[in-house]
């Protein structure tokens, strides 16, 4: 094997560039670690479908929701910063949408009025709910679909603290909608009514005397939804294995995506992806990096 050399004051601008790597290395592997509790909350919207929604916010300002409504074109996000002092709200997306210059529209699903940007309005069931209350010391977030269904989406808090679990689908109930609560748009399903909202009963609707967690359960249709969406509110008391929290942490939410699709997002001048929100303790950190970091110390001498 042919031995290769280096001038010396190459060598030693080599170990100088390897010295570097300590610190940079250190960097990158501790980038997933849980955030400052005084950083800026951030949330992330992306859209994985393969046409163009309008996600909505309710509450939502010009600074956190773009005035509550704006278009997002396929593989495009939009990153915005929570209102100090917490936030209680919703965001969904609509489809179908077309918009004057002036703002004003209609939706096939999803519409919060006739207005592109929708301020404190909700939208028109069905639709696929993403939910929050950021509150200390945990925040509470939900995919629900109580109101129906209209878009997979999925929830998933980065840099926090907890059990942080993704929320929301690994499914497309628009392809297993029953037909009885399919919404129908240019000969296919664009969106899945719930029972609640066809039917109108107290069983449905979790109401009367089915109005407690005791005495409202699954229904065949929920169980549909729940198939599609395991980690989602199927109906009203549905908490069990859908109301999720976690601490401090910051939220990608991404339409036409599961739960287990890696999502990333540029926070705090870094990358950060859903599947290194729960970095490796420091020390283990440290093990794995420093022999390496040692190593080419060693070959560079």
């Amino acid at each position: 094997m042919k031995k290769i050399s280096f001038p010396s004051s190459r060598r030693r601008r080599l170990r100088c560039d390897l010295h570097l790597m300590l610190p940079l290395a250190l960097l990158c592997f501790l980038s997933g670690a849980p955030r400052l509790a005084d950083s800026a909350r951030v949330f992330t919207i992306v859209n994985l479908c393969e046409t163009v929604i309008w996600p909505a916010v309710t509450p939502g300002s010009e600074t956190f929701g773009a005035g509550g409504g704006f278009e997002l074109r396929p593989r495009q996000s939009m990153v915005f910063t929570a209102p100090a002092g917490g936030w209680s709200g919703r965001i969904w997306a609509r489809t179908g949408c077309t918009f004057d210059a002036s703002g004003n529209g209609s939706c096939a699903t999803g519409a919060c009025g006739t207005a592109l940007k929708c301020g404190g309005a909700s939208g028109e069931p069905p639709a696929s709910l993403a939910e929050f209350t950021l509150a200390s010391p945990s925040d509470f977030y939900d995919v629900s679909l109580v109101d129906g269904f209209n878009l997979p989406v999925a929830v998933e808090p980065v840099n926090g603290r907890g059990n942080c679990s993704a929320a929301g689908c690994d499914g497309d109930l628009r392809r297993t909608c029953p037909p009885e609560l399919a919404v129908k748009a240019g000969g296919r399903t664009v969106a899945c009514r719930s029972a609640c909202d066809v039917f109108d009963t107290d069983r449905y609707c979790c109401r009367g005397q089915f109005g407690g967690p005791g005495t409202c359960n699954a229904t065949a249709y929920s169980k549909k939804f729940k198939d599609a969406c395991p980690t989602a509110y199927s109906y009203a008391y549905d908490d069990r294995s859908s109301l999720l929290t976690c601490s401090n942490a910051d939220y990608i939410i991404t339409f036409c995506s599961d739960r287990k699709k890696r999502v990333c997002s540029y926070h705090n001048n870094r990358l950060v992806c859903s599947d290194s929100s729960r970095s490796w303790p420091v020390v283990s950190t440290l093990l794995f990096v420093l022999p390496l970091v040692f190593l080419a110390l060693q070959i560079s001498v």
